[in-house]
């Protein structure tokens, strides 16, 4: 039996990478699982993926699951995203938030209609993604919103700064995910009388993916310094499954969790050997 049988999943940026991960392990817990990405065929985008090749993996392993092509950075599409998912399986009864857009750029340099669309699919969509399934959830008492953070909501810390430290372009994107894990614990103290636990979680190493292999975040995708996306898909699991009591507002990472779940031993990085941010210690 598994830990998510006969449930509705919803994992945006499920095409490569972490969010594919993801899938295909709530599809072996018995999930029915709504792949959500803009990338629907291999080729539509640069980097390796698509939604095709995560349905034909999740069903050659035997499990369910359907592919949405969606553009999150629109409201209407996180609606149409909802709506499809219901008349494709039900009502939902866990959603990931994983899809992100990343552009790093330092401030001085950034586009403000990048900068927007940014905020739009990484922090917006899951405001929207989030409400629309609240609706779903609340009559029935029960369900899981996972949100996937990353290491960059911890700061660089005040000053003074030795020259070229702040290069990296990340502010955006780390800004996005802190505001992600202020959301979280919102959300969760919002929605616990309804039977229903919000959680956060970021890698506690960097995992390699085609994004990250592409911003030079890891060297390639077999770096051994990196993590494997195995580890995130578990604690994805574990947060989604566990009753909201032992869960709900959390804001963790990745081998953290598992580890104190005894899902895995010898953990390292963020949450275990390196602090995580100000919202993982409440």
């Amino acid at each position: 039996m598994g830990k998510l049988d006969g449930k509705v999943v919803v994992v945006t940026g499920a095409s490569r990478g972490i969010g594919a991960e993801i899938a295909a392990r709530f599809a072996q817990e018995g999930g029915r699982i709504v792949c959500a990405a803009r990338t629907l065929r291999e080729g539509d985008h640069p980097l390796e993926g698509s939604l095709e090749k995560t349905v034909a993996d999740i069903r050659q392993a035997g499990g369910e699951a359907t592919a949405v092509s969606v553009n999150l950075a629109q409201p209407a599409e996180c609606e149409r995203l909802l709506q499809e998912a219901q008349d494709a399986y039900g009502p939902v009864d866990v959603l990931v938030n994983n899809a992100a857009l990343t552009y790093f750029i330092p401030v001085k340099d950034f586009a403000t209609n990048r900068w927007l669309r940014s905020w739009e699919v990484n922090f917006h969509a899951p405001f929207i993604l989030s409400k629309g399934a609240l609706e779903q959830m609340i009559p029935r008492g029960s369900g899981s919103i996972v949100n996937i953070s990353s290491g960059a909501a911890v700061g660089p810390g005040r000053g003074p700064y030795p020259e070229g430290s702040g290069s990296g372009g990340g502010t955006c994107y780390g800004a996005e995910k802190a505001a992600l894990e202020r959301f979280t614990q919102g959300l969760a103290s919002e929605v616990y009388q309804y039977g229903i636990s919000v959680t956060c979680v970021s890698p506690s190493l960097v995992v390699p993916t085609p994004g990250t292999v592409y911003h030079n975040l890891v060297s390639g995708m077999d770096d051994p310094k990196g993590e494997p996306p195995g580890l995130m898909a578990d604690a994805a699991l574990l947060l989604a499954t566990e009753p909201p009591e032992r869960v709900t507002g959390r804001v963790t990472y990745s081998q953290q969790i598992l580890q104190e779940f005894g899902w895995l031993t010898g953990g390292q990085g963020r949450g275990v050997t390196m602090p995580g941010t100000g919202y993982s210690q409440i």
